[in-house]
């Protein structure tokens, strides 16, 4: 081969390969002139959530300005219209690359065991922010801790959480007393079903609402029974709900749905459409976040400065053994992905999330358009207002940050009821296969088309079959 040709055909091929590779390091990566050339990640983010942002896509692009702003990122802020848990799983499993994600535990845990998260231990340790305990305490981290406690997200917020939610105006216009036990439930929800607790002369109010089987658990406390999984001591798992010390409460729920006082569409509601209800004069109690008490009075006082509209976070039912047992909220985290291009990159964000100015934005809003603070005095606007200082972190886990506007009204009680008597559920990677089989036949001896005993039997029967349950 003559030398100079096989040169000149070589040239162009080097300068390709070149080119290729410089635009690949360019995507990852930039050099440092201080550093001597050495590469450090780019400063750019690819973010996946539902909750976290601006409550429009005008305000979401000025909220991912402000991160920007305040820590020299660049973001992309990827947030579905619906469906996110979907989305989040189909972006999983088609390798699709994200920086950070914003999921709860129970998907949390089915990622960790397919191996697509990142472990944080090491980046946790090394960072003085989200190793502080003023900011995440070692109490809440052993809350997201799988074996040998490795650890795969970092929290989004602190995280209360559900309990009965009823409409305490109604309560003192009826003259009734707070419910204690199933049948002094029972007897609230057919006064609001029969005596007109809103006052248009019209029967078209029920007792109870309900999205599915989310937060039954006040409930389900009347019988000692625990939603989701339970694992004894050998590692033995069931699902309680599953079991005949459930039936008495399903009968009751059979009893409320024959009788007109559960909302009929309870097993089809999504959350969305079961707190329009409770905030149109529709139903007199809910079962729902603590938070939301506070976001139910601002929403209605925000529209109505001279309504009577007051809801109150109450206890569930107490057992036999004098406990009540509410639902502690799965926690909310950020992980990244192992195929995350700037994880780096997303610590950093993460650092400033659980900062003043990151906590300040996730519940305040945007400075300008949410508030204005001038020499430390804050002011809501009527934007602000109306967004009920939520903008993904209402409770922010850092105990060095105190909203300037303290909490919306009934909060405080209701968190204290929460945490004096709440557990987390424990769901495990198997949870969502074996949820449809529960809501299944929960939801026929709820409806009253099959008899609670028979259904509870095969309800077992079928997660024993399918290995979803080892007794």
């Amino acid at each position: 081969m003559n030398f100079k040709k096989g040169f000149k055909l070589l040239v162009p091929i080097l300068m390709i390969l070149s080119l290729l590779l410089s635009a690949c390091s360019s995507k990852e990566t930039s050099t440092d002139a201080k550093n001597n050339g050495t590469k450090k990640e780019e400063k750019t983010l690819r973010i996946l959530t539902n909750v976290v942002g601006g409550k429009t896509p005008e305000e979401n692009e000025l909220f991912i300005k402000e991160i920007e702003k305040s820590t020299g990122i660049k973001v992309e802020m990827v947030k579905p219209p619906a469906d996110y848990d979907q989305k989040l799983m189909t972006s999983m499993s088609s390798g699709e690359k994200y920086d950070l994600i914003l999921l709860t535990k129970p998907l949390m845990d089915v990622l960790v065991k397919q191996g697509v998260l990142t472990e944080l231990n090491d980046k946790i340790k090394k960072s003085k922010v989200l190793s502080d305990p003023s900011v995440i305490s070692e109490k809440d981290w052993d809350l997201i801790k799988y074996d040998g406690g490795k650890i795969y997200g970092v929290f989004n917020k602190f995280e209360g959480g559900t309990l009965p939610i009823v409409r305490e105006d109604w309560m003192k216009k009826l003259n009734l007393q707070e419910p204690k036990t199933l049948d002094d439930f029972y007897n609230v929800f057919k006064a609001f079903k029969e005596q007109d607790p809103d006052g248009n002369g019209k029967a078209d109010t029920y007792g109870l609402s309900l999205a599915g089987l989310n937060d039954i658990q006040g409930f389900l406390s009347a019988a000692g029974v625990k939603n989701k999984y339970v694992i004894d001591k050998n590692g033995k798992r069931t699902i309680p709900l599953s079991t005949e010390k459930a039936v008495p409460v399903l009968e009751w729920f059979a009893k409320l749905y024959k009788d007109g006082l559960l909302d009929p569409n309870f097993a089809t509601n999504d959350t969305g459409k079961m707190r329009e209800l409770f905030l149109t004069d529709r139903v007199g109690m809910v079962t729902y976040w603590d938070a939301w008490v506070g976001l139910f009075n601002n929403i209605r006082k925000v529209d109505d400065p001279n309504t009577a509209f007051e809801a109150k976070g109450i206890s569930g039912v107490a057992g036999k053994d004098g406990k009540i047992m509410l639902h502690r909220g799965d926690q909310s985290v950020w992980a990244i992905p192992v195929n995350a291009e700037h994880p780096n990159t997303a610590i950093q964000f993460l650092e400033f999330w659980h900062s003043k100015a990151g906590n300040t934005l996730a519940t305040l809003g945007i400075k300008g358009n949410d508030y204005t603070e001038t020499n430390g005095k804050y002011e809501l606007t009527d934007i602000g207002k109306e967004h009920s200082m939520d903008h993904g972190a209402p409770f922010p886990n850092n105990t060095k940050w105190k909203n300037p506007f303290g909490m919306l009204p009934g909060v405080e009680d209701a968190q204290k009821i929460v945490l004096n008597n709440s557990s987390l559920d424990v769901s495990t990677s198997d949870w969502p296969t074996a949820e449809k089989i529960v809501q299944n036949y929960a939801f026929k001896a709820m409806m009253g088309q099959m008899d609670a005993k028979a259904a509870v039997k095969q309800m077992h029967k079928e997660l024993l079959d399918a290995g979803l349950i080892d007794k």
